[in-house]
């Protein structure tokens, strides 16, 4: 079995609303069913005995193995072996499936927690699968202790992790920007930003202040706040100076350490200040010394005005059992579940190094040695659990002047964020210089410990920080309209993003042209895809979104965004047809209808009721339903209006709104973009911009406005029914590409009573022969005379394919031979159609590229006006 392609599905999609990833395989030149394979399932239970839970489609614990012994085939298997593997890695994952796509080739399907996990898990799967067929063994262990190793560097960490469940648990959407530890909550202009327990309100001051244990010290002693005496020491002679001079026992800490790396607690003794001076200088170049203070050390956590958690800290430490060695018995913690590597799970594993041996002979003891039962062994004198210490939690027996103490010691810094380390004998008691003191102030505290804490209760301290970035009642996210279909997607995003603007709005736009903001092209090209919904959302100055969302980046990505508030289907009609496994309406309506399935439960699916795919598309959608619909007859809309829903149709050549009562929105033919009321599926398009908008609050009045300042010209509309006056005929400029797009234009260009009416026509190469020959045969009957062109990409098509099939359809048409003329190049085509065109004549031409064919239309009309100055200065 070979992997073909792997892709990777980041947001909602058309597999399942959680992340997933597509594998394809071709499994050779045949497809071997389990049963049939020697030793195949023994040897795979054997590796992987959690296979044995799996219910696969029996829906019962043991299924998957019934189907094996049934007989399955390779791919499904490798689908539930690659679940289980993130399984045993820590990932609860379940979603799965294999289907084949075409004679040995597979599509397999399976839901990731961490994508590079997922990734290397699949790539494993094939790989074990391979030599079980082969009849070989293989060492799974030894491959996922690999993978578990890449696990660890990229995942987040315990603090992050909790974060992210806490703001996608308060429905505030979360993106992990970069490998590393930042997160972006919300979208657009309510979009915060922070980094492990760092907000992006926190100011960086603040933290070079905490990063500065000294200078720390000396404002919070300012603050009448107790502190140990202490200093810097530049060198061995300068500790020891300290020393004798605020007397011993006395600590000894790196100047910029962190995590409690290099700390020595307790030194009474010129020897091991000197020693612990020197580890202490590795890590920084300048050594603190201070006095030590006797007591438990607690860590108090301040998030904003409020400590929401307090914890007491114990150092590394291992209860003896009187028959291990002191090495044994860390050997045996270290396989505490709990334990992992850094910041990877709750516990950190024990790790006798240098410091560890230097506390085990303050002790008295060896790592070789047995110490008695009931023993405790101590590893460090500093209380970090990134050393493999562990907490205690002590919230509720804080005493309210230690509450107050911390909050000013954070203020005091400036941090919105805080870890005030006390060491004490009991946080239960008033702290004061003669009871304990404050020992640092930590601006990025790590929160694992009230999270998942050794002995007491669980503090959901993420909570409380998400809490105080987005405070009850404001916003995390703004308003996101998501807009697809066959036809009118771009011109529907327009006309929103117009009454938005209108409305106030700073509006962020996607569409086949670039990405927006307000006017501003920040992004040229078709940008109708996840990534520029991604990118969209990310810019800090927009407070609105309107996304166009098209069936390729959908098919490719998913989404690239959580939930919209209203999602939008123009309509569904043949396009795409053959490609990307897209075979029939209901195949195409299934990958669109996504976009209404991605709505929030107050939002709006606003569905075309005239549109025969609409029963199909109205069991798929979330939310809310707004109809609209050209008629006012039209039977869905009456039962749903009956049923109290919301509606907006044509009523007398007038769009009303029916929410409880029929408001007249806008007269037809005050409409710009619909020239009079003859450009009907701008109709169409208005109504449902005018639904989007409704559904997003916006004003009925600021909604006419809108729609009333939207004209289809190159400022508001550009590429979409352009019309330019080119001497004495004229030249419509439209994007159609398919069947319907390009129907509907000839049906309105003909209401402009034009004297002939003249195509330039072409399709993409990617449309099926049948939809070319159609395209052909309704311009062959629609046109007085056709040119017929290709798209510079050819899309896997040879030179002149195309066109051969456009031809054979516009002469099934009716059009007479004559009348047909075949030039590939778009602009060279447009040319020869304008030197041809004769007063009162209508020019369409149906572009791949904008730009070209307006700078073409611009300079034929430059050389037409210099010819006419030229004949009259003759004349």
């Amino acid at each position: 079995m070979v992997i073909k392609d792997i892709r990777v599905y980041r947001g909602r999609n058309i597999y399942c609303h959680r992340p997933v990833i597509k594998m394809i395989v071709d499994t050779g030149n045949e497809d071997i069913p389990t049963k049939n394979i020697p030793g195949f399932n023994e040897k795979l239970l054997k590796h992987m005995p959690g296979l044995y839970k799996h219910c696969c489609s029996y829906g019962y614990e043991g299924g998957f193995v019934k189907r094996l012994y049934e007989g399955t085939y390779l791919p499904h298997v490798t689908e539930h072996i690659i679940l289980e593997l993130q399984n045993m890695l820590g990932y609860d994952v379940k979603f799965g499936k294999a289907r084949i796509i075409e004679e040995y080739i597979y599509n397999v399907i399976f839901e990731y927690g961490l994508e590079e996990c997922a990734v290397r898990s699949a790539k494993l799967a094939v790989e074990m699968v391979n030599k079980f067929v082969k009849g070989e063994d293989f060492d799974i262990e030894k491959k996922l202790e690999e993978i578990n190793k890449v696990v660890i560097e990229t995942e987040l960490g315990p603090s992050t992790m909790a974060i992210k469940k806490a703001a996608e648990e308060a429905s505030i959407p979360v993106t992990r920007v970069g490998n590393g530890s930042i997160l972006r909550l919300g979208y657009g202009k309510y979009q915060k930003m922070i980094e492990g327990t760092i907000t992006q309100n926190t100011n960086c001051i603040a933290v070079d202040i905490a990063c500065d244990k000294i200078l720390t010290k000396k404002i919070i002693k300012e603050y009448g706040l107790p502190v140990p005496e202490g200093d810097v020491a530049y060198n061995e002679n300068d500790a020891i100076a300290i020393a004798e001079e605020i007397g011993y026992p006395v600590v000894v800490k790196p100047f910029n350490g962190n995590q409690g790396k290099g700390v020595f607690l307790n030194l009474t003794n010129r020897e091991d200040l000197i020693i612990a001076y020197r580890n202490a200088k590795n890590i920084s170049d300048l050594v603190i010394v201070e006095k030590h203070i006797k007591g438990k050390n607690y860590r108090v956590l301040v998030v904003g005005d409020r400590v929401v958690a307090v914890s007491e800290r114990i150092p590394t430490r291992i209860l003896c059992d009187g028959v291990h060695s002191i090495k044994e018995l860390v050997d045996i913690e270290n396989q505490n579940p709990l334990r992992g590597e850094g910041h990877e799970k709750p516990l950190t594993k024990i790790n006798i190094d240098t410091i560890s041996k230097f506390v085990l002979k303050k002790q008295g003891y060896d790592i070789d040695d047995i110490p008695p039962k009931n023993t405790y062994v101590y590893f460090r004198e500093s209380a970090n659990l990134s050393s493999g210490g562990t907490a205690v939690d002590r919230t509720n027996e804080i005493h309210p002047d230690n509450i107050e103490i911390a909050i000013r010691a954070a203020k005091a810094i400036g941090l919105d964020i805080a870890g005030i380390d006390i060491t004490m004998e009991n946080i239960a008691l008033p702290l004061n210089l003669k009871t304990g003191a404050i020992i640092e102030v930590n601006a990025a505290p790590g929160i694992r410990m009230h999270h998942y804490p050794t002995r007491g209760k669980p503090r959901n301290v993420a909570k409380a920080i998400v809490n105080m970035l987005y405070p009850k009642g404001s916003k995390a996210t703004i308003p996101i309209i998501s807009v697809t279909g066959t036809n009118g997607k771009t011109t529907t995003v327009r006309m929103i993003a117009q009454i938005l603007r209108i409305y106030g709005y700073t509006v962020g736009m996607t569409s086949t042209d670039g990405i927006y903001v307000d006017d501003m092209c920040i992004y040229k090209g078709d940008n109708s895809g996840p990534r520029s919904a991604r990118t969209c959302l990310a810019d800090k100055n927009i407070d609105a979104a309107v996304l166009e969302t098209a069936r390729g980046g959908i098919i490719r990505e998913g989404l690239g965004y959580d939930l919209a508030d209203v999602g939008v289907i123009t309509n569904i009609s043949e396009d795409h047809l053959g490609i990307d496994g897209i075979e029939t309406l209901e195949d195409l309506a299934f990958v669109k209808s996504l976009v209404i399935e991605a709505v929030k439960k107050d939002g709006y699916s606003v569905l075309n009721a005239d549109d025969p795919m609409t029963p199909y598309l109205f069991e798929r959608a979330r939310g809310k339903i707004i109809y609209f619909s050209m008629h006012d007859n039209n039977l869905t809309i009456k039962r749903h209006i009956e049923n109290g829903g919301v509606a907006v149709y044509v009523k007398d050549d007038t769009i009303v709104i029916a929410n409880g009562e029929i408001v007249p929105i806008v007269k037809v033919d005050e409409i710009p973009a619909t020239l009079n009321g003859k450009v009907l599926y701008n109709v169409e398009n208005a109504m449902a911009a005018i639904a989007a908008s409704y559904g997003v609050k916006v004003p009925i009045n600021i909604i006419s406005k809108g729609i009333k300042a939207f004209y289809c010209d190159e400022n508001h509309n550009p590429g979409r029914f352009n019309i330019f006056n080119v001497g004495n005929f004229r030249v419509l400029v439209d994007y159609g590409h398919n069947i319907a797009g390009i129907k509907n234009v000839i049906e309105s260009a003909q209401k402009l009573n034009p004297n002939r009416l003249i195509g330039v026509i072409g399709v993409p190469g990617d449309r099926s022969d049948s939809s070319s020959l159609k395209v052909g045969e309704i311009c062959g009957n629609g046109f007085d005379m056709v040119y017929i062109k290709e798209d510079l990409d050819l899309r896997g098509r040879k030179p002149g394919e195309i066109a051969k099939l456009l031809e054979i359809g516009v002469l099934k048409g009716g059009l007479n031979k004559d009348n047909i003329k075949v030039i590939l190049k778009e602009t060279d085509a447009l040319k020869a159609a304008m030197h041809s065109a004769q007063p009162g004549d209508l020019i369409i031409v149906f572009y791949e590229k904008f730009s070209p064919i307006v700078e073409t239309i611009n300079s034929f009309i430059k050389t037409r006006a210099y010819d006419n100055v030229v004949n009259i200065e003759r004349a």
